[in-house]
């Protein structure tokens, strides 16, 4: 796989390093590091370049209740062409921009959403079963998937997590019987991300430095994540909302281990289990446990279909014994 970060750029230099070293007289390539605001003008420059110029098969997805990113055709418009907007459009008419900040740098990038999916739309914390295909703007395929895999989406380049929370997931699936899963209305789509949200400098064998990269993907199902075990959801640890753990913003305690990943968040030596309320509630259908009157300080986090039909809603009440405004799990006072 190509679109894991960090470990495989890491392998990918060290090999490179090792070859060069078997002969004295080659010397390794050095990569600039650039800036990445003045990079992200440049790749976005080349995305909308793209966008501007190259068309998709949009009637192949209009009434297509099973989608698949097999489905999407993108081919580059001839200089002579017009092109029929009853059944294809240009990717620049049909895209949607996103607006992040990553790394102390705003980023655009953008999706372009075949089906937004029936089902539950991850958030930048979980896992998820997906589809894919990885290009280059040149359509250099870089990276595919022959059958569905699972990715924690944090240990992806960072356009994952920023991208797929966009869409959700199927709206149901069955096994039809000789080891595969059906799938239906599931989220498809496609991100186009600058170098600042993918590689950045570091380069792989089949994608250079400062590439921006395509991804075409079907979002199939989501893992919630609960990484240190203590009640709470990962993402509900991201304290400041910006879609990233860091030690500066989620760090309660400052013992360099950020909240999602430590079980006594405020370090008062009580475990964070033991700070907060999980209850369940039973009711008939999903509306009625999504509708549900909670209190202020509790937050339905999970729904689970059971065996006859009924729907099972989990949520976690942080509470404040001394009423200071700090939920006890915080609270190391």
């Amino acid at each position: 796989m190509r679109i894991r970060k960090g470990a495989l750029c890491v392998l990918c230099l060290a090999l490179g390093f090792l070859s060069c070293k078997k002969d004295n007289n080659t010397s390794t390539p050095t990569v600039e590091i650039r800036d990445r605001g003045e990079q992200q003008i440049i790749d976005n420059d080349s995305i909308v370049g793209y966008l501007e110029t190259h068309y998709y098969n949009k009637s192949a997805f209009e009434g297509n209740t099973d989608p698949k990113i097999s489905d999407l055709v993108i081919n580059e418009v001839a200089s002579d062409m017009n092109i029929s907007t009853d059944a294809d459009s240009l990717l620049i008419n049909a895209i949607e921009t996103k607006t992040v900040t990553y790394a102390d740098t705003d980023y655009e990038f953008y999706i372009l959403k075949l089906n937004q999916g029936g089902g539950d739309s991850p958030t930048f914390a979980d896992q998820v079963r997906v589809n894919y295909e990885g290009r280059l703007l040149d359509e250099t395929v870089f990276d595919n998937t022959a059958n569905p895999v699972t990715f924690n989406l944090l240990s992806l380049v960072p356009g994952w997590s920023k991208a797929v929370p966009n869409f959700s997931t199927a709206e149901s699936f069955a096994d039809v019987g000789d080891g595969t899963i059906d799938y239906m209305n599931h989220g498809v789509g496609v991100m186009f991300i600058p170098s600042g949200l993918g590689y950045f400098s570091s380069a792989t064998s089949n994608i250079p430095s400062y590439s921006p990269l395509i991804f075409k993907f079907e979002v199939l199902q989501m893992y919630q994540n609960d990484d240190d075990g203590d009640g709470i959801p990962s993402y509900l640890e991201d304290l400041n909302g910006d879609g990233e753990f860091t030690l500066a913003d989620d760090d309660t305690d400052g013992d360099n281990i950020p909240n999602y990943g430590d079980t006594d968040d405020d370090g008062d030596g009580i475990l964070t289990a033991n700070e907060i309320v999980v209850k369940t509630y039973n009711q008939t259908t999903k509306d009625a446990i999504e509708n549900m009157s909670l209190a202020s300080n509790e937050v339905l986090i999970k729904i689970k279909e059971e065996s006859d039909g009924t729907f099972t809603g989990t949520t976690v009440t942080f509470t404040d014994t001394d009423g200071d405004g700090v939920p006890d799990y915080l609270d190391a006072n």
